[in-house]
């Protein structure tokens, strides 16, 4: 399932400030032709949406250089994302293989597609990765995730240091739970269990979209250029509490629960 905190719906986000564009890419076009009409509405800025499976790196390559092709990219951004709260032997490997190829795949793809071109060019740039609150402690019942968000967090501050002297700054914000369509209604299968996540935050709260857009903006800003290879976490204290954000949430539920959560292949898929 997506795990996209902000802006909803969407996978990767490409920006270029002069002039002020956006470039936003996902696999179901009729998702980012109503996320493009939503933004341009809201910001008033030049939106334009390009399909892509971030798993198939030369359909990546394409879209990269169609975009370039109008002009180099300033910034990307890493959300494309999946994940299944499920027990870890229930799992099949095609689960593994999704979340992975998703989440770490897809962030090495538009990564390098980016930073070859810009490292050619000679043209500074700036990556921001979306990890986990879970990437150092691992968490139960998402180990998909966990192994997936790892990865991303060792790219994100390996690149920091071998790119830093070339004008590349790369960073990462590791979000707590923060509502999204169709997120919580999976994860969070009962009204009692967002209730307890909660009471388990220090702040009592979840965070908002807009809470995490104005941490992405400062973080991709010249306000922010001299951090990099850093991971913020944003997430109310909730890391500091307790380790292993689904930990607890795992042993809530019942049977019946864990049996209507099970991945189950789409139909026609060949079982791993």
């Amino acid at each position: 399932m997506p795990e996209c905190p902000a802006p909803a719906k969407l996978s990767n986000y490409n920006r270029r400030f002069t002039p002020w564009e956006d470039y936003i890419c996902g696999r179901r076009q009729e998702v980012l032709a109503a996320t493009e009409q939503e933004l341009r509405e809201r910001t008033g800025g030049k939106i334009h949406s390009l399909p892509c499976d971030v798993r198939d790196a030369a359909a990546v390559d394409e879209m990269i250089a169609t975009i370039w092709a109008e002009g180099s990219l300033d910034v990307l951004m890493n959300n494309a994302a999946g994940n299944f709260l499920a027990r870890t032997e229930e799992l099949s490997l095609g689960a593994f293989q999704s979340v992975i190829g998703i989440v770490l795949m897809g962030t090495l793809h538009t990564t390098m597609a980016c930073g070859r071109r810009w490292l050619a060019a000679g043209h500074k740039g700036v990556v921001l990765n979306v990890a986990t609150t879970y990437t150092a402690t691992g968490s139960a019942y998402v180990v998909p995730s966990a192994v997936a968000k790892a990865g991303v967090q060792a790219l994100t501050r390996s690149l920091a240091v071998e790119w830093g002297n070339r004008g590349i700054r790369m960073n990462a914000i590791a979000p707590g739970p923060i509502p999204t369509e169709g997120a919580f209604s999976r994860l969070l299968p009962r009204p009692e269990l967002e209730e307890a996540a909660k009471k388990r935050n220090p702040l009592g709260r979840f965070g908002t979209m807009e809470e995490f857009a104005n941490l992405a903006a400062f973080l991709i800003s010249d306000g922010a250029g001299y951090v990099n290879g850093e991971v913020v976490t944003m997430d109310g204290g909730e890391w500091l509490q307790g380790a292993g954000e689904f930990t607890a949430l795992g042993r809530e539920l019942t049977e019946q629960e864990w049996e209507v959560m099970k991945p189950r292949p789409k139909k026609g898929a060949p079982k791993a």
